[in-house]
């Protein structure tokens, strides 16, 4: 028997693991799963249940979170040996966040509803600090049941949810909007603080003016303030954005859109990754820009 009152969350990266403390604190009892021993031990210290496999995660819950990272390791946890499919009941609602191709999402719930359940198409923004928080934005798509039955649980961990349509596909295509445009704005955000380093400007007070000034943008406040501490701890990595990126050249090659600022920046993200700092903070991009120009940013020193 499921028991509303109890969830999944398959993947306890930055963001899921913000997910699966929300839920926890609106007093649900949550399955975590995750390939890293450590971060089980330390869900299991928050109060939640480690799981080791998908399959146990699933067993007996009304919801599952899908927090992993690309439209493969979906399949996988799904899917695969030892995934939620083999224990989860009919009607289970599965969340799926991970950021995908309008695509593979489709396909992917196609599978789910033949197989009985229940799909929210339901990707996030907001980055670490509000899924911490229980305050992201949650981009969504799916019928009035599966809506009805996650909606305690999606309410737990956002602060905003926008109805986009009746089945999954509508979700994960505003999200591949939203992804063009942070990460061209990450981009953007990286020349701008190359530039000025470049020029002799202090980036504190340049970061000070920028942030309350016309041409600021949230991933400018939020990387721009990365980039004047010298500090690519990985929020959201490089490689987040060569796949997203990727994502958005593909589908509009699939549907004759024109993105030349996107590629701009997802060949910057690209070179950023090859040039070995694809796990560190997308940030770490403005490192490229400055070896180029040899201007030397915080954390560059030597």
């Amino acid at each position: 028997m499921r028991d509303i009152s109890k969830a999944a969350v398959i993947g306890l990266g930055s963001m899921g693991w913000g997910a699966a403390l929300s839920l926890l604190r609106a007093g649900f009892a949550v399955n975590g799963c995750d390939v890293r021993p450590e971060v089980l031990q330390r869900f299991s210290e928050a109060g939640g249940r480690a799981c080791d496999t998908p399959a146990a995660a699933a067993d007996g819950v009304e919801t599952v979170f899908v927090y992993v990272v690309n439209n493969a390791q979906v399949e996988h946890v799904l899917f695969g040996p030892q995934g939620a499919l083999e224990t989860a009941a009919a009607g289970t609602v599965f969340l799926l966040c991970t950021t995908m191709a309008p695509s593979a999402t489709i396909a992917i719930s196609e599978r789910l509803e033949a197989a009985g359940m229940l799909i929210v198409d339901a990707p996030v923004s907001g980055g670490h600090v509000k899924a911490l928080s229980g305050e992201i934005t949650v981009m969504a798509s799916g019928s009035n049941e599966a809506f009805e039955r996650s909606g305690a649980a999606l309410d737990a961990i956002s602060a905003k949810i926008f109805r986009l349509g009746d089945r999954p596909g509508p979700g994960s295509q505003v999200k591949m909007i939203n992804q063009l445009l942070a990460g061209v704005h990450i981009a953007a955000t990286a020349e701008a603080m190359t530039l000025a380093a470049k020029a002799g400007i202090d980036l504190k007070t340049l970061y000070d003016v920028l942030r309350v000034s016309a041409g600021s943008s949230w991933m400018f406040e939020n990387r721009g303030e990365h980039i004047v501490a010298g500090d690519y701890t990985p929020r959201s990595a490089v490689d987040i954005f060569v796949k997203d990126l990727g994502i958005v050249r593909s589908e509009a090659e699939r549907t004759g859109g024109v993105t030349p600022l996107a590629e701009t920046a997802l060949n910057l993200f690209v070179e950023a990754s090859e040039a070995g700092l694809g796990r560190e903070d997308d940030a770490a991009v403005a490192k490229i820009l400055a070896r180029k120009c040899g201007a030397t940013l915080p954390g560059m020193e030597g």
